[in-house]
């Protein structure tokens, strides 16, 4: 088994399994404005909603790691538990929940199975009141 991209609880993203072709992670900041007279808006720094992170990637089952990646995916996320995300070498990236799994196939063998499968993962970073007690 080649070494992971992410590794998400127990399930890793790897050239073997599932590789992603596409990473997109992003963050927003909340500000509220309070309207004055004659002048700008005050701004007043509220917090953030939470870093997300969106995984894109193709699998190819009979060419490496089998049918079964996405139930693989679909399990880890059903779990319904914040999970660890750890990338290539070990460095935490966080605790994150899966938001969303969607699936994608194309091109099928006699029989129906896929030869191709798209996938699109959604995640939301979890804090969880743990921020304190956690190195990342």
């Amino acid at each position: 088994m080649s070494e992971p991209m992410l590794q998400l609880g127990v399930y890793q993203f790897s050239i073997s399994t599932a590789a992603y072709d596409e990473l997109s992670r992003g963050a927003e900041y909340r500000w509220a404005a309070q309207q004055r007279v004659g002048t700008n808006d005050a701004l007043q720094f509220t917090g953030t909603p939470g870093e997300t992170l969106e995984l894109r990637g193709v699998i190819y089952p009979h060419y490496r790691g089998g049918l079964d990646q996405l139930t693989k995916m679909r399990a880890q996320a059903s779990l319904g538990i914040p999970l660890p995300l750890v990338s290539m070498g070990g460095r935490v990236i966080g605790i994150w929940v899966v938001e969303a799994v969607r699936e994608g196939q194309r091109i099928f063998e006699r029989g129906g199975a896929p030869l191709r499968q798209e996938f699109d993962i959604k995640m939301r970073r979890y804090d969880g009141g743990l921020r304190s007690l956690l190195p990342f």
